[in-house]
């Protein structure tokens, strides 16, 4: 059974990440808590959990301070208000990062993403020497800097329901708001998971994961969003990708 530590300095947002992650990964056994990072320090070096969900702001010694002196000893998912830390929390080997507040699709990809590190773990050192060396896998886009007036915004892949050709930039269209890049489609589909992502047209890329429903009449195709209000006609050379979904 796998174990975690939750350290936050928010009891309200503790408790529910505590009560998400007890519904959404009932096996996970959360084996300490604490409320500041002196505390959250010496949890880790007591009880040894796998994980450790990590806020960076904290009284006494920040998420990244603490990540820093326990080195690669547990998976750690940071939480942070800002997604200007994804950097600093990437370079620290941070298997993900969580912005609050809380969205539990968000903490579900998190947790396939911990639970195929420690299926890649499992595996015996004779087992692992048995398997053929296999190339390293796609490195896809898991943020952008785009510009939002005369800020320069950091956006989550997931955050982003569709992108779209505008003039010499590209549309980056999230439930809050709207950014541009300079980066063209084409260039753009290349980067991006096709797990996640799906052209519609030469000027638009959508995030399946975005995606409400597709509307179909008399080969007319158009996708429908959860979040927006936009309709986003389908090209017909793009039509058949998605009559497989």
């Amino acid at each position: 059974m796998p174990s975690a530590i939750l350290a936050e300095d928010e009891p309200l947002l503790r408790a529910e990440l505590r009560e998400a992650l007890a519904a959404l990964w009932p096996e996970l056994s959360i084996v300490a808590e604490a409320g500041d990072g002196a505390a959250a320090l010496h949890a880790i070096r007591s009880h040894a959990p796998d994980i450790v969900f990590l806020d960076i702001n904290m009284p006494q010694l920040s998420g990244l301070e603490i990540a820093d002196a326990v080195g690669d000893g547990c998976a750690i998912v940071f939480l942070t208000a800002y997604n200007h830390h994804a950097l600093a929390a990437f370079d620290l080997g941070a298997v993900d990062y969580l912005v609050k507040p809380l969205h539990r699709g968000r903490l579900l990809a998190t947790i396939a993403r911990l639970k195929a590190r420690a299926r890649g773990q499992a595996l015996a050192p004779a087992a692992r020497a048995a398997l053929a060396p296999a190339p390293p896998p796609p490195k896809y886009l898991r943020w952008i800097q785009a510009s939002v007036g005369n800020l320069l915004r950091l956006i989550t892949t997931d955050e982003i329901i569709f992108f779209q050709a505008d003039a010499k930039y590209t549309r980056v269209v999230t439930p809050q708001a709207e950014a541009l890049i300079r980066k063209p489609i084409k260039e753009l589909m290349e980067e991006l998971d096709p797990d996640d992502f799906r052209q519609i047209s030469r000027g638009a890329i959508v995030n399946l994961r975005r995606v409400e429903s597709i509307f179909k009449s008399d080969g007319y195709m158009e996708v429908r969003f959860a979040d927006h209000d936009a309709r986003l006609p389908v090209s017909a050379g793009f039509q058949p990708a998605f009559r497989q979904l």
